[in-house]
């Protein structure tokens, strides 16, 4: 659902509400493990506010996109293989 990047980017903002210190960025706030909880439920809420954004946001675009001009192929394409009927070029050989 979020692939690699997703995910590193997830955990990288829950990590900042775990580590984050005043002696490495003076004047931030201080992550859970030193004495600040609010921190990493913050990171939290923006991580879940995040994932609810862009589900909502690409859901409707897929929407639009498919009363526009259809995102799937036709059946017989996806039979033959969408290699040769997309790109023109064999990638599997598929015997009948």
């Amino acid at each position: 659902m979020f692939g690699v990047h997703g995910i590193g980017g997830i955990w990288g903002a829950l990590a900042t509400g775990l580590w984050a210190s005043t002696e490495i960025n003076p004047g931030g706030p201080n992550g859970l493990f030193y004495g600040n909880p609010g921190l990493v439920l913050a990171q939290f809420k923006a991580v879940l506010v995040t994932a609810i954004f862009s589900g909502v946001v690409t859901f409707v675009v897929l929407k639009i996109l498919d009363a526009v001009m259809g995102i799937r192929v036709a059946a017989e394409d996806e039979r033959i293989g969408l290699d040769l009927t997309q790109h023109r070029e064999a990638g599997y050989t598929q015997l009948d």
